[in-house]
């Protein structure tokens, strides 16, 4: 621990440092100007070290840079903003003193200086200190557990799948660096491909744990089963076995699971309570991918309806989630009616275009309050 006195005036000095031996604080060390105080601290240098002072007892009136402007330099530098000040005055100004307390002081003691008030207020002083410490060591503590959680999440997306059949590519956008949306695909066999966007309740650290949950799920179900009906009562009984009675939270999802046929030339999917994706079919027609169930988690039992969409030569197929929506919706314009827009009457360049630039300009893209999702997906007929 190391106290700063700060003061131009050596017989104040001299008095608040036998002060501090006898009440035994010995780590202490005395400056006569707020130069030297920063020299000190190494508030100039490139690259600053975390210094080791606790608390700082500076003077208000001082030649050159008097107390408060140095405090309110202070709290400019990053790395020693946090360092409790208490400003020693002989000023009778309430005015002045409101000043110093308003640039960042935490309190201040009168001239000619009380052994007891001084030492109390140190007290006060070191204590606010070491909360402060404490709290930034949490802090750290939590944001380095949410890079590795970020890193685990980042990790279970799938990569983009190019070949002469099949093309499948997806933007991924966070709000926060944990989110709750998750797109996944997996090769059944050499034609078939079962793809899944989903996006679960709420945002953060719950909702990405369970994304996790769910995706673990997803990899054993797509191996056990073939039928997209199958797979999502299968992802609905593990929701269930999370969702237990005790639990102060429900949790559930929306999803859309299809399987991509390149050889039968179909896309059989399930909509479970999600935005509907589009299919644009053979170039002259845009089908809505709308047929399904209610979300996954809501209930025990679920009625399901999946559907087919068939294609000759090819098809372009364009799922998101509602935070893709939500960001276009405005006065003039639906959002869904403007991705839908999108997706009709032209083939996209798949390889050298992102998908969300399909349906969204980039200055939309940053700063949304939900996370944002979108899949595009090509089956080609080796014919065309």
């Amino acid at each position: 621990m190391t106290i700063l006195i700060v003061d131009d005036n050596q017989v104040n000095l001299f008095l608040v440092e036998n002060i501090l031996k006898r009440a035994g604080y010995n780590d202490f060390r005395s400056l006569s100007s707020a130069q030297e105080m920063f020299d000190y601290l190494g508030a100039d240098q490139e690259y600053p070290k975390e210094t080791e002072v606790d608390i700082i007892l500076l003077d208000i009136m001082m030649p050159e840079m008097d107390g408060i402007e140095a405090c309110r330099r202070l709290q400019n530098i990053p790395h020693l903003k946090d360092i409790p000040v208490i400003f020693v005055t002989a000023l009778e100004d309430s005015n002045k003193v409101a000043e110093a307390l308003g640039v960042g002081g935490i309190d201040y003691i009168m001239k000619p200086i009380n052994k007891i008030d001084l030492l109390a207020r140190i007290r006060v002083g070191l204590r606010l200190k070491y909360e402060k410490d404490w709290h930034k060591e949490q802090d750290k503590k939590l944001r380095d557990e949410l890079d590795l959680s970020m890193q685990v999440q980042s990790s279970l997306l799938s990569e983009p799948i190019i070949n002469e059949q099949l093309m499948i590519k997806a933007s991924y956008l966070p709000a926060n660096k944990l989110a709750g949306d998750m797109y996944y695909w997996q090769r059944i066999d050499e034609n078939r491909y079962g793809v899944i966007i989903l996006d679960m309740m709420g945002h953060g650290i719950s909702a990405s744990l369970v994304c996790m949950y769910i995706s673990s799920v997803l990899r054993d179900a797509i191996r056990k089963n073939t039928d997209p009906e199958a797979i999502i009562v299968e992802l609905n009984r593990w929701m269930n076995i999370l969702n237990k009675k005790e639990n102060p939270v429900h949790y559930y999802f929306t999803a859309i699971y299809m399987i991509i046929d390149t050889k039968e030339k179909t896309v059989e999917y399930v909509n479970a309570g999600h935005p509907p994706g589009f299919a644009y079919v053979d170039d002259e027609k845009v089908v809505s991918l709308s047929k399904g169930s209610c979300p996954v988690g809501f209930f025990n039992e679920m009625k399901i309806s999946k559907d087919i969409v068939h294609y000759n030569e090819r098809v372009q197929l364009l799922i998101f989630t509602d935070g893709v929506m939500e960001s276009l919706d405005n006065e003039e314009n639906d959002g869904l009616d403007a991705i839908k827009e999108a997706i009709s009457e032209r083939w996209v360049d798949c390889e050298v275009i992102e998908p969300i630039d399909i349906v969204m300009p980039k200055a939309l893209q940053h700063d949304q309050p939900d996370d944002m999702c979108v899949v595009l997906i090509q089956a080609v007929s080796p014919l065309c």
